[in-house]
């Protein structure tokens, strides 16, 4: 019972966190139909900037928290402006070849800049230790993992319900043309959506970094494909589908490792891209997507 009361935690700690960056890409795909793979270097830069804080002598957690946060959102709103907004109304192969060759420009910058090597970000190891709940001992990062997530998508939901920014861009994840008429700019609405999402890719780089210790040019590769999976498995454009699919995502990964042999730990992803093919064979338009038939046209 232990064991698996356990695991369950574990997995809340995984699918909060590839749920808080499978919102960060939904919201912008909702609005700009872009699926933003640059959103990995958005988290690296977040982490890189935690690693240049300490070099200059911030060892507080509590000053560098706040400092990846602010950064995450600050590079998604400059890839917005430099490289996005350029070609927002090219075709969709534009957007993402775009978003590819930003992921691509920023790790050799990261590569030739700083290094090509790990390096060591011990500010959060103190989150590693083990605390006791009764006779459960649980990580102090998964309990706050699971509490900042928490509080993120509920700050998130509560900006999107009662702000005047927040109703236009429920409004632009509809109806765009509409949004314009109603005399709310577009730009502003956009860049507020990538702000968004990069503030919470600041989010998740700080838990990743907790968790791994360090950082590397491809930082924010893994995740970014992970958390693609999940908006996959809820639906593209589904912003409670994005972080339905991040925690189905964790409750499979830590199922698949406590079920499996431990020799057979190498198929685990294997295991569950199969199962996730299986599912989306069932729907294919995610478990909260929204059914469009080929050969509709907007109008």
């Amino acid at each position: 019972m232990d064991y698996a009361i356990q695991q369950i935690l574990n997995a809340l700690a995984f699918g909060s966190e590839y749920a808080l960056i499978a919102l960060g890409l939904a919201l912008v795909y909702s609005i700009m139909n872009l699926m933003n793979f640059a959103h990995g270097e958005i988290i690296a830069c977040a982490a890189y900037s935690m690693y240049l804080a300490l070099l200059i002598g911030i060892g507080s957690p509590w000053l560098i928290a706040p400092i990846a946060i602010a950064s995450g959102a600050l590079v998604a709103m400059l890839f917005e402006r430099i490289a996005f907004r350029p070609v927002r109304h090219s075709p969709t192969t534009t957007g993402l070849l775009t978003a590819l060759g930003v992921s691509i420009v920023v790790q050799n910058l990261l590569t030739l800049m700083i290094s090509p090597r790990p390096r060591a970000v011990p500010v959060f190891s103190e989150l590693s230790r083990t605390i006791f709940i009764g006779p459960y001992a649980v990580s102090l990062l998964q309990i706050l993992e699971l509490a900042v997530v928490a509080i993120a998508i509920g700050g998130l939901v509560l900006f999107l319900k009662h702000s005047t920014l927040g109703l236009a861009i429920r409004a632009a994840t509809r109806e765009f043309s509409t949004v314009r008429l109603m005399g709310i700019r577009a730009n502003r609405v956009i860049a507020t959506a990538f702000a968004l999402s990069g503030l919470l890719a600041g989010i998740a780089a700080i838990f990743i970094v907790a968790r791994r210790g360090s950082i590397d040019p491809t930082f924010g590769f893994q995740p970014v494909i992970k958390a693609f999976i999940a908006c996959v498995i809820g639906g593209f454009g589904s912003l409670g589908g994005a972080v339905l699919g991040g925690m189905l995502l964790g409750f499979l990964d830590v199922a698949i490792i406590a079920l499996l042999p431990s020799d057979y730990g190498g198929l685990r992803d294997a295991i569950a891209y199969s199962i996730i093919a299986a599912l989306l064979a069932l729907r294919p338009d995610g478990l909260l997507g929204r059914k469009v038939e080929l050969g509709d046209k907007e109008i």
